[in-house]
């Protein structure tokens, strides 16, 4: 069995697969739910489109080089956008409770206007319209700029609510869920669904990519997966921190002067 999910990881199939979903994803999010629909990304969202995209980077790698050597590069990537992504899920789901709750307060501290990425990478100023937070945490309702009130589609106005009705008609008028009607499963847990979905894929894969492998070097291939990940994720975090503490010194330093 386990030859036979070696040979699936080894074909195109699968990682092909991953890219379309995460991918796809999105774009879905970035050119209907943000530019058609005017649902403006927060600070979570917008790191869960990059863990989607480093995924689909850990694909692309393992498409266009199938080798046993950078294959351990495609599931380094892999993992960690996806371990990261479950994580940005789970905030933003915490955060999504809190402000649907009693105490709208208590899940929106460090929501940020500018994001911080693992890395400290600069995404949001190499790609402002993809990676920019524009919304506020845990508010996904369509925020519709008064200058397209009367230049909205039938399709939008189905989707967003119609000027006339004050744009509470619409069926993501209260924010985006997975059956707008019952407000059954918000973004956040979508994602993180699909985050899980991934995440069991890539470790069934990775078992046969290691154990059912004859080249003696799958395993050490496999340990320097793991300890690649582990890199990735605790680096990626300390450097973010460590901007989030150079950016507050920079904030206090300003206030004083």
């Amino acid at each position: 069995m386990l030859k036979t999910i070696n040979r699936w990881q080894n074909a195109k199939f699968l990682w092909i697969l991953m890219i379309i979903v995460t991918v796809g994803l999105t774009a879905i999010a970035h050119y209907f739910f943000q530019d058609y629909l005017f649902m403006e990304p927060c600070e979570q969202c917008v790191y869960i489109r990059f863990a989607m995209l480093t995924m689909a980077l850990g694909g692309v790698i393992a498409i266009i080089y199938p080798h046993n050597a950078t294959k351990i590069l495609a599931y380094s990537l892999a993992f960690y956008g996806c371990i990261v992504g479950i994580e940005f899920c789970l905030t933003l789901n915490q955060i999504h409770t809190a402000v649907h709750s009693e105490n709208p307060f208590g899940g929106v501290e460090g929501c940020r206007e500018i994001p911080i990425y693992p890395f400290a990478l600069p995404l949001h100023e190499l790609a402002p319209s993809w990676f920019l937070p524009t919304g506020e945490c845990g508010l996904d309702a369509p925020v519709i700029p008064e200058d397209m009130y009367s230049s909205l589609s039938k399709l939008q106005q189905i989707f967003v609510g119609s000027e006339q009705n004050d744009f509470e008609d619409g069926l993501y008028s209260n924010g985006w869920y997975l059956i707008p009607s019952m407000k059954f499963m918000n973004m956040a847990i979508a994602c993180l669904l699909c985050f899980v979905c991934c995440l069991i894929a890539l470790v069934i894969m990775f078992l046969g990519f290691v154990f059912g492998s004859d080249c003696k070097w799958a395993k050490i291939g496999g340990g320097l997966v793991l300890l690649l990940v582990i890199t990735l994720y605790f680096t990626g975090n300390i450097t973010k921190q460590k901007h989030i503490e150079q950016m507050s010194n920079e904030n206090t330093i300003e206030q004083r002067l």
